[in-house]
């Protein structure tokens, strides 16, 4: 079998999430001593032991916790008093998320595609941002965000989507946004939003029933792309998404 941490490296390559459980010490009589670790998954599905029974049950009820917070903690259990259990020893659980950075796609590189990209990159998002235009990179500088020039068709045979993706649609032409909003929903994401006026809206809302899309289908865009706030200059546009972003982000 393989061991725990060839099963940590297998979850970050293939960008899946878990928690992982130490024993960081134990008083008494205990199953596993210090040392001892256990994977818990999303799913609730589990990797090694920490052992076994209530103590491994309520574990992983703390682990799927740990994991909903994003927040690392200690747990210390009393054996015989919290779970019944007849060995009778004390043993504390440090539990920690082991969380794959979020890839975000921005479609657009103008001003507020570029401060987009700029502040997510500072809070932990892994950044691409796609744009056919030749021109429009020439003045990013930030070497942490990953520049492509390419059209919407090329870019969706070139990237990988699954639930870790947080997609952006700000498009220097409508017609582009209702083009990748329609490829986007037919894949799999995180988070799909376009920015747009309530009649841009209504328009692409239609184009996409005319597509065939179901309306709860639509329903998972977020449009307009953001946190209902007062701003005008790309830079507060740029906040007011990576807010949302955020948001969406701790509840995954």
């Amino acid at each position: 079998m393989d061991s725990i941490y060839q099963q940590i490296a297998e979850l970050i390559k293939n960008g899946k999430s878990a928690a992982l459980c130490t024993i960081t010490k134990t008083e008494g009589s205990t199953p596993r001593k210090a040392g001892s670790k256990m994977l818990v998954y999303k799913t609730g599905e589990i990797q090694g032991s920490i052992g076994g029974g209530a103590l491994e049950k309520e574990c992983i009820k703390n682990a799927l916790e740990v994991l909903k917070s994003s927040q690392a903690q200690v747990f210390k259990h009393k054996l015989e008093k919290d779970h019944a259990m007849s060995c009778g020893g004390v043993v504390e659980i440090f539990i920690e998320p082991l969380n794959v950075q979020k890839k975000l796609y921005i479609f657009g590189g103008g001003h507020i595609g570029k401060a987009l990209s700029e502040f997510s990159e500072k809070l932990q998002f892994q950044v691409t941002v796609i744009d056919s235009r030749n021109e429009i990179f020439a003045h990013y500088t930030n070497t942490n965000v990953k520049t492509l020039n390419l059209s919407i068709e090329k870019a969706f045979e070139t990237l990988e989507f699954d639930e870790n993706v947080f997609i952006c649609s700000i498009m220097h032409e409508h017609g582009l946004d209702k083009e990748l909003i329609a490829s986007a929903l037919k894949r799999k994401f995180a988070y799909l939003g376009m920015i747009g006026s309530s009649r841009k809206i209504a328009q692409t809302q239609q184009f996409l029933l005319e597509k065939g899309f179901a309306q709860a289908e639509i329903e998972k865009i977020n449009m307009p792309m953001g946190l209902s706030i007062n701003c005008e200059t790309p830079e507060e546009i740029a906040i007011s998404i990576l807010a949302k972003l955020i948001d969406v982000r701790t509840q995954n």
